[in-house]
């Protein structure tokens, strides 16, 4: 599903927990500085097409986790193309922020999972 879906309210959307989005980014950053484009593609590919963000969600997301300095940018010149594009790069407190968040993202899912497993026999 879109984050576009989301924020229209799609009946097929998928809801993400406020803050998905920006784990997500950070945990894309782990792997070296990518643009936007890039960022977008990686979470589509490793989602399996389950999540596709699309530029209304994906940007402001990036200008907030900058705003907040867990993440900076610098225009450079692509290596295959003739034009500039902005990295982005995960700062040290955004490394730490990831850490905050993967670990509360980890008691969230178990906590679901228990939930949702199978039910025991009364």
């Amino acid at each position: 599903m879109s984050t576009d879906d989301m924020a229209k309210g799609s009946p097929n959307r998928v809801e993400l927990l406020q803050g998905t989005l920006d784990i997500l980014i950070l945990r894309t950053l782990l792997f070296g500085p990518a643009h936007g484009h890039q960022i977008a593609k990686h979470i589509q590919r490793t989602t399996e097409d389950v999540l596709q963000v699309e530029h209304g969600s994906l940007y402001p997301a990036l200008h907030r986790l900058e705003r907040k300095g867990w993440m900076a940018s610098k225009w450079e010149m692509a290596k295959d193309r003739k034009r500039e594009l902005k990295y982005y790069r995960l700062t040290p407190a955004g490394r730490k922020q990831l850490a905050r968040e993967e670990s509360k993202w980890k008691q969230v899912a178990g906590a679901i999972a228990r939930v949702m497993g199978p039910a025991e026999e009364s």
